[in-house]
């Protein structure tokens, strides 16, 4: 089918190629082009837009409502410039800071003569403000080739090439040149070796590769001999990825061509190794280069740095960096950057920022990647003041931070929840003309979120939508965990509708908040509904969502429904962590099935799950209860206890001080002793109930000196000492009628200089006046 009427040079009438891009994408299509039908580009879906007299279509910025607008503009271009002297004009002054890319397509599609249209592109494209892009530069060049002016438009399909910014258009002009390479009428334009190596560069830059083996099967099939440049490009393209074997095969075929191998093959193929993980491999062909009589250059050695860093092998990258005079090389910025951003990541920041110094002395200015990089370090060492200080230093350089810096200092303070001041860097940016995206927003309204103000993240979501942003299902998982978390969850369901109209497909992090909100209400059912559900949506459930529902489980009591889950969750492929387990073991425990728990916890142990401290707690706190405990229990919390310090673990206050009321319950005195000297070594507080029983065993014991050594002790702690004085003084030795015991000890207490008040004094005095009055 034509791509444009075929008669050439009647009037100049000619259809202008012009692309927009829609939300959908089709892939693998045909190209179908007629008058007023839709275009389908291979990636593309493209559509033509036509009156009686021309036809145009404009960017995704101006939707066809639009488009009465900008033929406005265009027809009073077109009236302009059918006049002579048209640059002198005094209403195109006026027009110029309203023309765009898609108003030249618009112009061009009227019936505007060669000479005049190609004076007028360039023209416009010297004004400031202007820049022509792929749109423009298609619809001159569907003027020039059917009027016979190649070698201009061979000048415009370069340049074409060149302005092409996205993988979309990379896509469009792809088609279009193939299109016209192909054709049979006017508008055919065969693509030049150049032309052809420069489409495979652009296609190399977007990691297009599929697309770049096709051109290059093409190329041969037009009889156009590939130079060192096409299979240098090959060979770059393939190794970007990594796919080193398929570089090679380009390789071969240069020396097969009589070609030799030369710089940038071989710094290619150190990048090909080092993203294929084989940095070995990639310096013996660095070392290699020499004797090949190949001079290594700047890249080489940054490719090389590069890969040692990404390695972690960053002292050798240093080592790398201090020989490259050697070969009259000096670090450029990337080299620097590369090193500071590894420094940065392996926690040898003070180097990183010593670097930073040298660069500069060195006059090899940071760029803005390089001042990102440090800026987020310090964010994540929550160094905010200096971060702010690097931005404003950029500023002063000249420098434009870009978007990345501007959401590194966004998420940090996000992050730290400080999330009113990330809504000033907010400001700043906008005021900077840096228009923040989606991701920008996703980290505002997770920082809002985790500050409970969900309100706010609402607000932030409506923001969005106004700037014509997409909120992605991040964004929404988010705001659907914000809500659920502050118990709005008919709020959260409205989130999901919104996400579900909006042509976004909730996935498994989605549900796994509402499987988790229900089970901690305790709608266990309906979070298993919910759970069922999934496989129709075609949704497989995570490691998340069977933890929370077994969990959901076990907190209502069905722990053999939840243990039935479990063993779904491990015939679905899934490794349960230790918190799924200790829901289990908590649910056992509760049934006093405690058997049951500790074999659960062997049997976590053999499938290669490492309990955590909380599952050592649930078992020590429940087997050591009050009316449990007993010197069998005990020993088996005392086991458990030596195990999880075998495996490095500490024991939490919580594991002691069950531990410890054991021991003083069972009469067990010397070993609750032990425990609580461990204790306060530890600096864990012991629970007063256990040292009132400890202190009257002891005295009972007739220990009276153990009992004053631990008397000293406690009151080192930091307790307070009324509730001292209450919990050991009068509850426990005063209701035992230990009155001579208590009141040395409050003699001790006066010693060291305790305050206590005044009421719990008179309580203390009438306690033994009580005692005495019984006496």
């Amino acid at each position: 089918m034509n791509l444009l009427p075929s008669s050439p040079n009647s009037s100049f009438m000619h259809g202008v190629f012009t692309a927009v891009r829609c939300p959908t994408m089709i892939r693998n299509s045909a190209v179908i082009i007629n008058s007023g039908q839709l275009l389908i580009v291979h990636g593309f879906r493209l559509r033509f837009t036509f009156s009686l007299t021309f036809k145009f279509f404009t960017s995704t910025a101006s939707l066809p409502q639009n488009l009465p607008v900008e033929h406005d503009i265009s027809a009073q271009l077109f009236t302009i410039l059918s006049r002579p002297n048209w640059q002198k004009h005094p209403s195109l002054k006026v027009l110029i800071p309203s023309i765009s890319p898609s108003h030249i397509s618009a112009l061009f599609a009227l019936n505007l003569d060669p000479q005049t249209a190609l004076a007028f592109f360039n023209w416009i494209g010297q004004k400031h403000g202007f820049k022509h892009n792929v749109q423009s530069y298609v619809s001159i060049i569907n003027i020039l080739v059917p009027n016979g002016y190649l070698h201009i438009a061979e000048k415009m399909r370069i340049l074409m090439i060149k302005s092409t910014d996205s993988l979309e258009n990379a896509l469009f002009v792809l088609e279009m040149l193939r299109s016209m390479n192909r054709r049979g009428d006017d508008f055919k334009f065969k693509l030049t070796l150049r032309c052809y190596n420069m489409l495979l560069m652009l296609l190399s830059r977007f990691l297009m590769i599929d697309e770049m083996k096709s051109v290059y099967l093409e190329m041969l099939d037009d009889m156009v001999t590939p130079n060192i440049y096409t299979f240098n490009t090959m060979v770059n393209g393939y190794c970007k990825l990594g796919y080193v074997v398929e570089a090679e095969l380009y390789v071969s075929k240069i020396v097969q061509a009589g070609l030799s191998l030369d710089t940038f093959t071989y710094t290619s193929l150190i990048l090909g190794y080092c993203r294929n993980k084989n940095v070995d491999g990639a310096y013996r062909i660095f070392l290699s280069m020499p004797s090949k009589g190949c001079r290594r250059n700047e890249v080489s050695y940054t490719n090389m740095i590069n890969g040692f860093c990404e390695a972690r092998r960053i002292d050798e990258a240093l080592k790398l960096f201090s020989q490259m005079h050697e070969d009259n090389c000096s670090p450029t910025v990337r080299t620097y950057t590369v090193l500071i951003h590894a420094m940065c990541q392996l926690g040898r920041k003070t180097e990183a920022f010593s670097m930073f110094k040298e660069m500069t002395e060195k006059g090899s200015e940071p760029n803005v990647y390089t001042w990102t990089v440090l800026i987020h370090s310090l964010c994540e060492d929550n160094n905010f003041d200096d971060a702010k200080k690097m931005l404003n230093g950029m500023l002063e350089k000249g420098l434009v931070p870009s978007l990345v810096t501007y959401n590194a200092l966004i998420d940090g303070y996000c992050k730290k929840g400080m999330s009113t001041s990330a809504l000033e860097i907010l400001s700043l940016m906008e005021s900077n003309n840096c228009s923040p995206n989606a991701r920008t927003y996703n980290e505002l309204i997770l920082g809002f979120c985790r500050a409970k103000n969900v309100h706010k993240a609402m607000s932030l979501l409506n923001e969005m939508l106004n700037r014509k942003l997409q909120p992605d299902v991040v964004t929404y998982n988010l705001l659907i965990h914000g809500q659920c978390k502050e118990g709005h969850l008919d709020s959260a369901y409205k989130l999901l509708s919104l996400m579900n109209e909006s042509g976004l497909v909730p996935d498994e992090w989605t549900y796994s908040v509402f499987v988790d909100t229900l089970c901690k209400r305790e709608q266990v059912e309906e979070a298993r509904l919910l759970f069922d559900s999934l496989k129709v949506k075609g949704i497989k459930a995570n490691e998340v969502i069977y933890s929370a529902l077994i969990d959901g489980y076990c907190k209502v009591g069905k722990v053999s429904d939840g243990h039935s889950l479990l063993d779904k969750m491990l015939s679905d492929g899934w490794v349960p962590n230790s918190f799924t387990y200790n829901s289990l073991i908590d649910g056992y425990c509760k049934e006093k099935n405690y058997q049951e728990a500790l074999l659960l916890m062997e049997i976590m142990i053999k499938r290669g799950i490492k309990p955590a401290v909380d599952t050592y707690t649930i078992l020590i706190e429940n087997l050591l209860k009050d009316g449990l405990c007993k010197v069998e229990c005990l020993e088996i919390a005392q086991r458990l206890f030596d195990h999880m310090k075998e495996k490095g673990l500490l024991p939490n206050e919580d594991i002691y001080n069950s531990l410890l009321g054991c021991s003083c319950r069972l009469g067990l005195y010397g070993n609750a002793v032990r425990w609580l000297d461990i204790m306060i070594e530890q600096g864990h507080l012991p629970h007063l109930d256990s040292c009132k029983l400890l202190l009257c065993g002891l005295y009972d014991e007739g220990n009276n000196e153990k009992a004053k050594t631990v008397f000293y002790s406690l009151l080192q702690c930091g307790y307070n000492y009324d509730e001292m004085t209450w919990k050991v003084l009068i509850d426990g030795l005063l209701k035992k009628g230990l009155v001579d015991k208590c009141s040395e000890l409050f003699g001790i207490m006066e010693k060291q200089g305790c305050q206590i008040h005044p009421k719990t004094y008179s309580m203390l005095i009438e306690g033994f006046d009580g005692v005495q009055d019984i006496d």
